[in-house]
């Protein structure tokens, strides 16, 4: 990981000039298209409706199909594992690479979280609003704007060189990331002639700030799964039988609490961490960035970016059982939880999941029936750096922002990109991105920083421009 530094531009040639006042130009446009499709509420988890994920793909084909760049744009779907059920509709064009020139698979995905309760949303979640240097939304950030990225970057470059454009192109836009990307092995596979490149930019992570730009070369994986937990045959009378009755609840409770220490790191056998060194970064800017209110102490222990980036941690992210509301005094007997677990870069997903396993059956309390189901599984991923679209990309960055990119290692998760690495394993992968520490992804008030945005897409747009001008 590198630190910060300030950036000696390159010698700007007439197409880099060409390529920033288009960038700028083109703006406003962008805006608004990201806005039109913010607006769409394209959640793909399988309680929202279906109909507004394909709206979501028709309308980034649409743009598309815009361009004027593309041989070919369809709206093509896959199916699941081995089954007969397709995943949600993506996005996939291509033009073919003429005179030698290489080509470049952009990756985004048009599918977003569900927004959560619109009264924890300073502005509605589907409709964008700018307030002061953001704009707001759900998928505002993640990913509609990495979505906006390619597009602005190739009206940008068509713009510029018209009919030069040489490079090859395979745009890729993601109906279901949000969902576990259950179909894009299969989709990998079934397009894979069309999808073949020599480089691969995926718009869907972070900057360092919003004046420093990033290239991700870490991700940990991901294990998420949910559990079950049984030990009655029906619910009982709290009065009656608590103090004799282990319910499900009490069960739950306590093994739940086995996955952590008391310093709050993940206490489960066979889970690794990755040894690597990390930028500074102060507790300061961690309850800045995250939220951390007043008192409340951080978890883990380490330097605060090892536990973000190389080493494992546990979420429980939602619970099936009694609300508050409708609370009774009464045994349950069974609940579900959803458990999210973070997998350090050097080992596998699989390896993650049967460690979970083990430490689960080997602390489930008082005899209780446990079940895991609904699992999914994502490796980490390790760039190798040395590649030469790797340089080219942090040159295409510092001359954009006008500071040197970071090093970036990320906490969360891009678990597709290790079927990237499997499918095409000559294929330098880039992960770049339009966030920053404040775009809250997932979160209520998610934003874009309008000047990330700029600078995001000349950068994507100035490296197409200059691998444009070069032969494979």
């Amino acid at each position: 990981m590198t630190d910060t530094a300030e950036h000696v531009p390159s010698v700007p040639s007439a197409v880099d000039g060409a390529i920033r006042e288009a960038v700028a130009t083109g703006l406003p446009s962008t805006i608004a298209d990201l806005s039109r499709l913010v607006r769409i509420p394209s959640v793909s988890w399988a309680a929202f409706d279906p109909a507004h994920v394909r709206q979501s793909a028709e309308a980034v084909a649409a743009l598309a199909e815009e361009t004027g760049v593309f041989d070919t744009v369809e709206i093509r779907q896959a199916p699941i594992g081995q089954g007969s059920e397709l995943g949600q509709p993506a996005v996939l064009a291509t033009r073919r690479a003429r005179n030698g020139r290489p080509t470049v698979m952009l990756y985004a995905h048009h599918d977003v979280q569900p927004p959560g309760k619109d009264e924890d949303w300073d502005s509605q979640p589907f409709e964008p609003t700018v307030r002061g240097d953001r704009i707001y939304g759900r998928g505002a950030a993640d990913d509609k704007a990495g979505v906006m990225a390619h597009i602005a970057s190739l009206r940008a470059l068509t713009e510029t060189v018209g009919d030069d454009l040489d490079l090859g192109l395979a745009l890729f836009i993601e109906g279901e990331e949000e969902f576990g990307s259950r179909s894009f092995a299969n989709f990998l596979a079934e397009n894979r002639d069309a999808l073949a490149a020599d480089a691969i930019i995926v718009a869907d992570s972070n900057n360092w700030d919003e004046k420093t730009p990033a290239l991700t070369i870490g991700l940990r994986g991901n294990v998420t799964f949910r559990l079950t937990i049984r030990t009655l045959e029906h619910a009982s009378h709290s009065g009656m039988f608590g103090g004799a009755i282990p319910d499900a609840m009490l069960a739950g409770i306590r093994l739940l609490a086995t996955f952590w220490d008391d310093a709050g790191s993940v206490a489960v056998d066979g889970l690794t961490r990755y040894e690597g060194s990390t930028p500074e970064y102060s507790e300061e800017q961690l309850r800045a960035e995250a939220g951390l209110l007043p008192g409340t102490q951080p978890v883990g222990t380490g330097s605060i970016l090892s536990r973000i980036w190389s080493q494992p941690s546990i979420t429980v992210t939602g619970i099936d059982a009694p609300t508050v509301a409708n609370a009774s005094n009464t045994l349950s007997p069974v609940i579900a939880v959803k458990v999210s677990v973070r997998v350090a870069p050097g080992q596998t997903a699989r390896a993650a999941a049967e460690a979970i396993e083990a430490h689960l059956m080997a602390n489930t309390p008082f005899g209780a029936t446990i079940e895991i189901d609904e699992l999914d599984l994502g490796d980490p991923f390790l760039v190798d750096t040395s590649g030469h679209a790797v340089g080219e990309a942090k040159r295409a960055m510092a001359d954009a922002w006008g500071v040197e990119p970071v090093e970036l290692g990320v906490g969360g998760s891009i678990p597709f990109i290790a079927d990237l690495v499997r499918e095409f394993p000559e294929a330098e992968i880039l992960v770049t991105g339009v966030e920053d520490p404040h775009s809250r992804a997932h979160s209520p008030n998610e934003s874009l920083h309008l000047g990330v945005f700029h600078r995001a897409i000349l950068a994507e747009a100035l490296l197409l421009g200059r691998l444009n001008a070069q032969t494979r």
